[in-house]
Parts: structure tokens; sequence; C-alpha cells
């Protein structure tokens, strides 16, 4: 077989999933619910980040918060701020690509 799989999480449990982390991207699944997200930290690389479900609040650098729902793709430059949340009832599921991967 020449291709690999891989699963993904389907239930609405609070999940990151690292998917794919080799030399050349970082493919993360994240599901939270309400009132759930990332610490605060800063991006290690380019970050494309795609709402799959729900509605992401996230704050980035000294910015207010903005909101996307699913259906969206945002791309982060590396060494931004960054604030991920879910304010809302509904579950925020989202896929986190980083590229290329961080060396760190």
């Amino acid at each position: 077989m020449i291709e690999k799989i891989f699963q993904l999480s389907t239930k609405d449990e609070k999940a990151v999933e690292k998917v794919i982390f080799d030399e050349n991207v970082h493919y993360l699944h994240m599901v939270f619910n309400k009132n759930e997200g990332l610490p605060e930290h800063f991006s290690n690389s380019n970050v494309y980040m795609t709402v799959i479900r729900g509605t992401l609040s996230i704050g980035l650098d000294d910015q207010e918060i903005h909101e996307y729902e699913k259906g969206i793709l945002l791309k982060i430059p590396v060494n931004t701020k960054m604030n991920v949340k879910n304010l809302y009832d509904d579950t925020l599921e989202l896929i986190v690509v980083k590229a290329p991967a961080p060396t760190k």
C-alpha cells in the first residue's frame, strides 16, 4: 500500500490531535466545546487554520477578537500572538496546518 491512512476523531470531546508531524508539515485536528481553546501563544510557523464547524473566536497580536464560521480558512504569519477560543454553545472543529514544519 503506497498511501498512509490517518484517522481523525469524530467525537465532540475536546481534542488536539497531532495527525501528521513530520519534517514537511504539521497537520492538527482540534475540537473545542464552549469556553475551551488553546493557551495564548506565538505561532512557530505559518499557520493555515480551517474552521470545519462552529465559530472560531481568535485574537491575533493586539487586535480585538474576530469571529469566523465554518468554511473559512485563515492564514496567520509566523511569530503572531494567538488566542484561540470557542465562545459559543456549538462545538468548534478546526484543521490546522503549519508549513513549513517548525524546526523546534
